[in-house]
């Protein structure tokens, strides 16, 4: 009878060994089935990914409380894509007709330069505009429309391009129309033009580094004396 009962409790014991050795191989069975590799060392795989909201503030823009100027929409980043945010985006006034669209392109500059107000950071937007970027008028024989840059516009981040690129589209004072934007750098090279496509506000950082090259315009015809 003792013999029966130690051989009833072995028995038990090897037979609970044996489900758990099955069960572990099953287990890395199917894992490896899945692809994945089994392994008894912790695997660190860092903080979960936050979460932003990409909502804009309510209200009047941050920063623009008693300024006088165009309501326009600045395109931040926020989610790693292109998020449209209203500025009220101050202009100098009395400005010949010929340089409207110069001095409202460097107002749009300025205020994608300008850092997220605190409820926007908390938001989750950003900006890669470099600060030390500037704009100015088109040199002669540049087609209508086109913004002169303090660098080449290739040479910038392509998430400062295509923020740059898609608000000034949004500009009718910039851009005539849907259509390309028009670009220059600071030497002689012709400007080339981008296009703010759907692809562009959702994957910023993929922008075309070269636009399509936009021949000079057409020097008008002397008149007879």
């Amino acid at each position: 009878m003792t013999t029966r009962r130690r051989t009833g409790r072995t028995t038990g014991r090897t037979t609970t060994a044996a489900i758990m050795a099955a069960l572990s191989l099953v287990s890395a069975g199917v894992l490896s089935g899945c692809g994945i590799r089994a392994t008894t060392v912790p695997v660190d795989v860092g903080a979960a990914p936050s979460r932003v909201s990409c909502k804009t503030p309510t209200g009047t823009a941050a920063g623009t409380s008693g300024v006088q100027g165009i309501r326009a929409t600045v395109e931040l980043v926020c989610g790693a894509q292109l998020v449209g945010v209203q500025r009220v985006v101050p202009v100098p006034e009395k400005q010949p007709a010929r340089d409207a669209a110069v001095f409202v392109a460097q107002a749009l500059l300025a205020a994608l330069q300008r850092e997220p107000s605190a409820e926007e950071r908390e938001a989750g937007f950003t900006t890669e505009v470099p600060a030390t970027l500037t704009a100015s008028a088109p040199r002669p024989g540049d087609p209508a429309g086109t913004v002169r840059l303090s660098r080449k516009p290739e040479d910038l981040p392509p998430v400062a391009l295509s923020q740059l690129v898609c608000t000034l589209a949004e500009s009718d004072a910039v851009s005539a129309g849907p259509g390309p934007v028009v670009l220059g750098g600071p030497d002689a090279d012709p400007p080339r033009a981008w296009e703010c496509t759907d692809a562009v506000r959702s994957r910023p950082e993929s922008v075309p580094t070269l636009g399509d090259v936009v021949l000079p315009s057409a020097s008008p015809a002397a008149s007879p004396s």
